[in-house]
């Protein structure tokens, strides 16, 4: 099959999972066209996104003149369908804060994408997100073009169903995804009884190759742990400084490595100073996939304290490297972490419950810490390796077509 993948902004530090699964398409025999709309403004440091970013043809490098020629030309050879695509984008776009002329923007680009995928004989559309990608695909469909389906992570997408017309791009897809069990209870909320068999689950996916039997951490004196993300609000990285400071004088000797960036790093900053935990939290800033892994290995275990998740890359990657886990209990989350078993799960936004779960672990002997990294590792490569995963989503694009 020749699927194309529609994207936003790709290649991005925090979605190499979007790199692993159509690599792992490609590995099966199938032709992958990358279509995303705009360049990361992101510096790349990982060479496998810096080798994505020459292979993705960006859609907005048509400029406005190429977009206006695309949507004219549509016009003029399929004025039908594309009148009815102008209709939804109108739609969609009186029910988005993005407007109607962002809409209109959309459907140009849809324009694009339909002949790059007709010159490419595409079978198939696959989007990730349930937002603009989403639309360029849902209108790209209407307009003529391929089969589409699409990948929902949440929870932007679960916070916005209006605005992002996400009935509509459900009802003219072939199917659509979740990542876990939790993602699809939420889909079918928005999709009739009688269409639930097209809401599938595809989990996003680690390669196994790079997760070999990992070592223990490094010799240390007390606890090491890392939390990796955004520092945004849904993260929760402040109830972590707050769980950290309860614990200065109860285990001083417990030390954090903050691993990511983004519009919160001044008020962490701050924070972290305000505490007097400048020796004991570290800000290691974006790192690329082997510096994201040589912090999980030096660490203990993984911290998420977020308040609202898809399922986490960050949890898989640490389970696969037999780390325990303290997650928050939301969302996908508990489908990977087993309290007591691979973990622990606590109220999101309870600095104190988090704090508790840390001297939990603090008092865990190494010995059954490893026991349960070992059980985590089991159970993210029995259910998360990217080569199943991808071979499930094409069986589901097999059938589609």
């Amino acid at each position: 099959m020749t699927i194309a993948y529609v994207l936003n902004t790709y290649p991005q530090p925090s979605h190499s999972f979007i790199r692993r699964e159509l690599r792992a398409l490609e590995r099966q025999g199938h032709e992958v066209l990358r279509l995303a709309m705009r360049r990361t403004e992101l510096t790349l440091v990982d060479p496998g996104d810096k080798a994505e970013a020459t292979r993705t043809v960006y859609v907005l490098d048509a400029g406005g003149k190429g977009l206006a020629k695309a949507l004219s030309g549509a016009l003029l050879r399929n004025p039908g369908p594309t009148l009815g695509a102008l209709r939804l984008a109108m739609k969609m776009g009186k029910a988005s804060p993005a407007g109607r002329l962002r809409h209109l923007i959309y459907l140009a680009e849809a324009a694009i994408v339909k002949t790059r995928c007709e010159d490419a004989g595409v079978t198939h559309v696959h989007a990730h997100f349930g937002t603009n990608a989403a639309a360029v695909a849902t209108l790209t469909r209407v307009m003529g073009g391929p089969h589409y389906s699409f990948t929902v992570h949440g929870p932007e997408e679960f916070d916005a169903v209006a605005a992002l017309s996400l009935a509509d791009k459900i009802a003219h897809a072939a199917f659509v995804v979740g990542v876990s069990q939790f993602g699809r209870s939420q889909l079918c909320r928005w999709t009739p009884l009688s269409d639930w068999d097209k809401v599938k689950v595809v989990h996003c996916g680690i390669e196994p190759d790079a997760f070999p039997e990992p070592a223990p951490a490094d010799p240390h004196p007390g606890l090491h742990l890392v939390a990796i993300g955004r520092f945004v609000e849904q993260k929760g990285q402040k109830v972590l400084i707050e769980a950290m400071t309860a614990l200065k004088e109860r285990l001083p000797d417990v030390t954090l490595a903050l691993v990511g960036d983004g519009e919160l790093r001044g008020e962490l900053e701050r924070e972290i100073a305000k505490a007097g935990l400048d020796g004991r939290v570290r800000i290691t800033g974006w790192l690329d996939e082997a510096g994201v892994r040589a912090e999980i290995a030096r660490a203990d275990a993984l911290a998420m304290p977020s308040f609202a998740e898809g399922l986490p890359m960050v949890i898989m990657e640490a389970m696969a490297m037999a780390r325990p886990v303290i997650s928050t209990l939301i969302a996908g989350a508990p489908e990977l972490v087993l309290e007591g078993e691979t973990g622990w799960l606590v109220p999101a936004g309870d600095a104190l419950a988090l704090a508790d779960a840390i001297a939990t672990l603090a008092a865990t002997p190494q010995d059954r810490r490893a026991e349960m990294g070992r059980a985590g590792r089991a159970r993210v490569l029995e259910r998360h390796a990217i080569d199943g995963q991808a071979e499930r989503l094409a069986g589901f694009i097999a059938a589609a077509i």
